[in-house]
């Protein structure tokens, strides 16, 4: 439905809500029936399966079978060898990606915590996972939108949407409805405030209108999602494979001219030559297999996702790693992507005591654990 398009008494009356809030009773039952406000995570792979997900690399698989074919050529030293190789590159992988698993899932906790909504006449204090369809949320300078709200009180409220829309620069809202026929981009709704955004300005009031992953922020999420399961290969998953596939069908070339020359130069065609000839191509093709390309591989890419990570940069996958560096250019727009979107103060003219203090004292700005929070000016000041 198009609620930015519906004045705020059609939206009350749609929702069943009113300026007052829900009752508590009403709100209990809608939490029951629409569940908690909040974004559906990825189900987190079992070990097991992240481990043997390591090993359906192509040439983690030519490992595997050279390691066979040392087991029966009676090559017990090189079978070791090559399953240390293999278990070692493949604990490697499950130990760098539970890193970065770790550290994405703790960015959860940045989300909205708390929230004030209006119930019982009353102004209470409630988990952001606990708000429904119908609440009426109090907007104050420095909170985290907690779900999409159409407002319906605005007192100077700018918020800060970049987040959502890549617009670096608070915007200001009203209460007033959006003509309908055509549609409206969410950066110009000017009546909404949707989850992922900020309060940088001012305060108001707002209804809940959807929460979870029925938000525009959980629709993003959901696309997402479904363009992870897809386990589109990397440019060095393809490359390896097709090393992969051209090392197998090399090899077996050359092992079965080499069976065949050498059947033919002793002229010998007894069983015990054939075996003889038969295991010495064999023992060509394991020694054809580059064990320490699958660790020399692995290796660097762990380094390279260490290094990332150290610049902030969280990579789920290793194979990311290399990806990242086949990128040649990166589209963006004018709004301010790649920037920290923080303002700062340069230089200052006038009293040297009396400024600082006007700044400080004509502020709205709020500190909390990340910093000043509010209108990037008068946080920029308040810094200062």
């Amino acid at each position: 439905m198009k609620y930015h398009c519906l004045s705020v008494d059609e939206i009350m009356r749609e929702l069943k809500s009113s300026p007052d809030g829900l009752a508590h009773e009403e709100a209990s039952q809608r939490l029951a029936y629409s569940g908690p406000n909040k974004l559906e995570d990825t189900p987190a792979e079992p070990l097991w399966k992240r481990f043997f997900a390591q090993l359906a690399d192509p040439m983690v698989i030519i490992l595997l079978v050279a390691a066979l074919i040392s087991l029966l050529v009676n090559e017990a030293v090189d079978m070791v060898i090559i399953l240390f190789v293999v278990i070692l590159n493949s604990l490697f992988g499950v130990f760098q990606e539970g890193k970065a698993s770790a550290a994405i899932a703790a960015l959860h906790k940045l989300t909205a915590s708390v929230v004030h909504v209006c119930r019982d006449k009353k102004v209470i204090s409630i988990p952001a996972t606990d708000i429904v369809p119908g609440d009426i949320v109090v907007l104050e300078a420095g909170s985290a939108i907690p779900a999409d709200i159409r407002l319906t009180e605005a007192m100077s409220l700018r918020l800060d949407e970049a987040l959502l829309t890549g617009e670096s620069m608070p915007v200001e809202k009203t209460t007033a409805a959006i003509a309908g026929g055509i549609p409206i981009p969410l950066a110009e709704r000017y009546n909404m405030a949707y989850m992922g955004g900020n309060v940088a300005y001012g305060r108001g009031k707002g209804i809940v209108i959807a929460i979870g992953m029925a938000t525009e922020m959980g629709k993003i999420a959901a696309s997402i999602s479904s363009q992870i399961k897809q386990k589109v290969k990397t440019p060095l998953q393809k490359r390896l494979a097709e090393l992969s596939n051209v090392l197998s069908v090399f090899v077996l070339a050359i092992c079965a001219f080499i069976f065949v020359f050498s059947l033919m130069k002793n002229g010998v065609f007894n069983a015990q030559s054939i075996f003889e000839m038969f295991m010495l191509a064999i023992s060509l093709a394991v020694a054809a297999v580059p064990e320490g390309l699958v660790v020399v591989v692995t290796l660097l890419l762990a380094f390279g996702m260490t290094k990332m990570a150290k610049k902030k940069s969280i990579i789920r996958h290793m194979n990311a790693v290399e990806t990242l560096g086949c990128t040649e250019v990166i589209c963006v727009d004018k709004t301010g992507t790649l920037t920290q979107n923080r303002m700062q103060v340069a230089e200052v003219w006038g009293n040297g005591e009396a400024l600082p203090l006007a700044m400080g004292l004509c502020n709205d700005a709020t500190q909390g654990d990340g910093g000043f929070t509010g209108d990037a000016t008068e946080g920029a000041l308040a810094v200062y």
